[in-house]
């Protein structure tokens, strides 16, 4: 069934598919759900509230509160719908219900105040009494539209409000009585107080009138010369601070196009000298690690040639810097107005010079490990041989093939000639018969017979000796 409710109804709607309620204004009515109608309209509750002030005085507050559901909140509809729309609105359960919260509030609030406070606060008593009954209400889903509180009335045998509008008349009339007395009284003096003052007042504003006059003006003639003078002078003035003003920024922008320059080329200058600096730091790196080499090699020559290299690196570097300087010097005297302009590229240069920076100092630190590496490798074979330089240099020219080197420089230099050739034996095998290992030991023999003639022929040739821990040759005289 498709149901719909009417402009101030709403339909609840409970059962199969609805975890606990569900509020529509139309909706199908599915199998298994059913469905009621309640009506937002607000009710009138008129209660006669039987209270007693903070003095012990009993009396009668009569009261019209007009509530009903609050349209505007789902969660409070919700509320509503729940706990008062299965009543009658005008049921004694909703009626009983609503005079109970109000009742007990007012009843509260009246306690601590006085009659006095009760008569006379009435705009503020209503408005305590409305939200302390709507704050109760709130847990139901209603809303107070409209709260009236009549006026107060005397219960029977205690006639407060009587006697209190009694004494109030009596009051009024005797106070009424006095102020007409004292009325007539003022008006018999100030009658004739006024004529008096009237003709007082007309000669002495005559009088002042003519002063006054001439005062003005002169007054208005002298403000006159002073605004013109003002006006004159006022304009001299910011004639004058537009002309400064002027200056300033004539000198501003000139010391700012100035500032440009100088930066620009400072920092060019900065990066040309940075470069050259870095430039001499490799070559001087370079310079170490080829002295190093040379003396791993050889010692004697390589002295020479790392003292060379030292020269020229440090003459080189100090060419460089001096040039650097003198162009640095030269073009700071001309760049003075560039400064600010190379705010802009300086940054970018400044990375550049940066990462240039970092490669070269990379390469740098890699030569010098090399070098202190060779070094190190050095150190630990001359300490392994006993500090013994010649067996040193015997081993680096063995490793390094020297002595290959040498035989074929020595083999191309008699190539198509006639040499001397010397062979060398060992005399022979020892016949058949010869064990696999007894044949190396064989094989090794006969090349340590081959090396005193090998380093013979090897000195005779290059006048260069074996070294110690390979033997020596034999002494002519021996």
């Amino acid at each position: 069934m498709y149901r719909v409710a009417k402009a101030s109804e709403y339909l609840v709607i409970t059962g199969v598919g609805i975890t606990d309620i569900k509020l529509a204004k139309k909706a199908w009515i599915l199998p298994g759900q059913s469905y009621t109608v309640f009506d937002l309209s607000p009710v009138n509750y008129t209660f006669e509230v039987q209270a007693m002030s903070a003095e012990k005085l009993p009396f009668v507050l009569p009261a019209v509160f007009t509530i009903g559901p609050r349209a505007d909140d789902h969660e409070s509809l919700l509320k509503y719908a729940k706990l008062i729309s299965p009543h009658d609105k005008l049921s004694n359960h909703v009626n009983e219900l609503v005079q109970g919260i109000i009742e007990g509030e007012t009843r509260v609030l009246v306690a601590s105040m006085t009659m006095e406070e009760v008569f006379k606060g009435t705009k503020e008593f209503k408005k305590e009494v409305f939200e302390k009954v709507q704050l109760e209400l709130n847990q139901f889903g209603l809303l107070i539209y409209n709260a009236n509180v009549k006026q107060l009335v005397d219960v029977p045998g205690h006639e407060y409000f009587s006697y209190l509008g009694q004494k109030t008349q009596m009051e009024a009339a005797n106070q009424a009585k006095v102020d007409v007395a004292e009325a007539t009284m003022k008006g018999e003096i100030g009658s004739k107080l006024r004529k008096g003052q009237t003709l007082q007042n007309a000669a002495k504003i005559d009088a002042e009138t003519k002063v006054i006059a001439v005062r003005r003006n002169g007054e208005g003639e002298k403000e006159g010369i002073k605004v013109r003078s003002e006006v004159k002078v006022f304009e001299n003035e910011r004639e004058a601070e537009v002309a400064q003003a002027n200056s300033e920024l004539a000198k501003k922008k000139a010391s700012w196009s100035k500032a440009a320059q100088v930066a620009e080329v400072e920092a060019a200058k900065a990066v040309a000298l940075r470069e050259a600096e870095l430039q001499g730091e490799v070559e001087k790196m370079n310079a170490l690690t080829t002295t190093e080499k040379l003396k791993a090699e050889f010692l004697s020559k390589a002295s020479v040639q790392y003292e060379t290299k030292v020269q020229e690196a440090n003459w080189e570097l100090y060419k460089k810097q001096k040039d650097a300087e003198a162009i640095l010097y030269e073009k700071k005297t001309e760049a003075e107005a560039q400064r600010a302009l190379a705010d802009a590229t300086f940054y970018a240069r400044k990375q550049a010079a940066e990462a240039d920076l970092y490669a070269k100092k990379k390469e740098a630190e890699g030569i010098v490990t090399l070098g202190q590496s060779q070094g190190v490798y050095i150190s630990t074979l001359l300490t392994a041989l006993g500090g013994n330089y010649t067996a040193l240099r015997d081993y680096l020219m063995i490793n390094g093939g020297i002595f290959q080197e040498i035989a074929k420089i020595n083999a191309e230099a008699i190539r198509g000639l006639e040499p001397k050739i010397s062979i060398w034996s060992n005399g022979g095998d020892n016949g058949g018969g010869i064990s696999e290992g007894g044949m190396g030991m064989k094989d090794l023999a006969g090349v340590y017979k081959m090396l005193p003639p090998l380093f013979k022929t090897v000195h005779e040739q290059t006048g260069m000796l074996p070294p110690s821990w390979m033997g020596a040759l034999p002494d002519k005289s021996s």
